[in-house]
């Protein structure tokens, strides 16, 4: 049963991600590529923690804790860029 549900969340993020990056491509302005950037890496962050499940290593987490971090300041940083400059 765990399985199957593992088996069901990884092929919903791997979804999710693709679905994002499609809008990342084609996105029409600036701020719909931004937002769908983050959505990947949201995604991405998720994968790991699943993958740090299954495999059982618990140092993946870490990784997905300082991609977090990395993205939410990168995120923010294009933000403020967009929103009035540097």
């Amino acid at each position: 049963m765990v399985n199957l549900i593992l088996n069901s969340a990884l092929i919903l993020v791997a979804l999710s991600m693709l679905l994002a990056f499609i809008r990342f491509l084609i996105g029409p302005d600036t701020v719909n590529r931004l937002v769908s950037f983050d959505v990947v890496t949201i995604s991405s962050i998720a994968l790991i923690g699943l993958i740090s499940y299954t495999s059982g290593r618990i140092i993946y987490l870490d990784i997905a804790l300082v991609y977090g971090l990395l993205s939410f300041l990168g995120i923010i940083i294009v933000a403020k860029y967009l929103e009035k400059g540097l």
